[in-house]
């Protein structure tokens, strides 16, 4: 990543954006969507949120529905984990300013020999301004890894200016120049979007009404719930996890922009005493032994909606808010061995 973009390798995510001139100077653009925003939120919100009882999940396959993510900097060892796991579904992150790193990710990528690989392609200003680079760059990403991977998530956290999307629209237009490609050249790919982080309805009522020729194959979303606490926890009064997944999944059915396969990309919860590695302050923090809890609680919720296709956990190892703690040695925390239990077949406990 470029400046004033500055990537924190210990939490997996960008720092916010320090320049304060830069990031005024950028909300220019954010602003010229809003009228656009608050026409699709005043209509949408209301209508999603009466037709949520209306529309019923379906039987969700259970040998489809757990996903992990892996980071290339974390080793070979994780081919070994995602065995003992006996997971099926990895997420890897292809960060577009790696791009001379390619050929390395998609051979990391081949090493998990038997998995099904979803490819999260994380954007940048540079690509998101240059558009020709970005077109470039990405028939490259869909080239190479098609040997390995047919699910290409388009962008991440895009709500989230650290992240460089300014506005919803900026991200759309990008996103279409992802689809153009797919249509020309590789129209058995699929592309997953809109990726809006946190419980942000707006941003993906925005992605999902719109005049922007895009569809999403699936939808992505980053749907954390309530980093204090456990997942039954609520907002906005009657929004606990169960109910944002309600909400999510009646969008998607009034949308045309959208099938309704939805898939969670990213949730965890962050781990005390792990400073610099966790994600948040320490006030948001949870202890290991609620961190298992919640996770279990999360997947659960989730897989008995019937309305959730795929959860991909963030990540396996991380020592702020994974399954493994990597600072001296491969250190398992006890949400490993829930998690293992919780897929394995013969204890099946969802």
């Amino acid at each position: 990543m470029k400046e004033p973009f500055v990537w924190d390798r210990y939490s997996n995510q960008p720092y916010p954006i320090k320049n304060r001139a830069y990031k005024k100077s950028m909300r220019k653009i954010s602003y010229k969507d809003i009228v656009p925003l608050l026409l699709a939120n005043i209509l949408m919100f209301p209508l999603s949120v009466l037709t949520m009882p209306f529309f019923k999940g379906k039987k969700v396959d259970k040998k489809e529905f757990f996903g992990m993510g892996v980071d290339i900097e974390d080793g070979a060892i994780q081919t070994k984990l995602i065995k003992e796991l006996k997971i099926k579904h990895i997420l890897l992150r292809m960060p577009l300013w790696e791009m001379d790193r390619v050929d390395e990710y998609v051979e990391f990528a081949k090493s998990f020999e038997g998995c099904e690989i979803l490819i999260n392609v994380l954007q940048d200003r540079e690509h998101i301004e240059d558009k020709e680079l970005f077109a470039k760059d990405i028939d490259t990403i869909f080239a190479k890894f098609s040997q390995v991977a047919n699910e290409f998530q388009i962008g991440n956290a895009i709500n989230r200016t650290k992240w460089g999307f300014f506005s919803t629209k900026e991200y759309m237009q990008w996103y279409k120049i992802a689809q153009d490609i797919k249509n020309s050249k590789y129209p058995n790919i699929a592309l997953i979007g809109p990726s809006v982080i946190d419980f942000e309805y707006h941003y993906t009522i925005r992605a999902l009404f719109n005049f922007c020729k895009i569809r999403y194959d699936k939808l992505s979303a980053l749907l954390y719930v309530d980093r204090r606490g456990a997942p039954q926890n609520s907002q906005m009064g009657i929004f606990d996890t169960k109910n944002k997944i309600n909400m999510l999944y009646a969008l998607t059915k009034l949308s045309p922009k959208s099938s309704s396969d939805i898939y969670i990309t990213e949730v965890n919860w962050p781990i005390s005493n792990t400073a610099p590695f966790a994600p948040t302050s320490e006030k948001e923090c949870v202890s290991l032994d609620d961190y298992a809890k919640f996770m279990l609680d999360y997947h659960k919720i989730a897989y008995k909606s019937g309305k959730i296709k795929r959860v991909y956990w963030h990540k396996l190892i991380a020592p702020g808010f994974g399954l493994i703690d990597n600072r001296d040695g491969i250190v398992k925390y006890p949400a490993f061995k829930a998690y293992k239990e919780m897929i394995d077949e013969n204890s099946f406990i969802l």
